[in-house]
């Protein structure tokens, strides 16, 4: 199967797929997602900066 084959057919998959569901799930929220990443960086970034203690 060649790239331009093969990106010929993921084309016409995403075309087809994207007419019937509108591209977002019912239950996610963009603001939850968003809020719930930062709070999961804030806290790992939180995390690290409680090992590195020596500077």
């Amino acid at each position: 199967m060649s790239l331009p084959l093969s990106a010929a057919q993921f084309v016409t998959l995403a075309a087809e797929g994207g007419e019937e569901h509108g591209g977002n799930h019912e239950s996610l929220s963009p603001y939850v997602t968003g809020f719930g990443a930062l709070a999961i960086l804030l806290f790992l970034l939180w995390i690290t900066t409680r090992f590195n203690r020596d500077r």
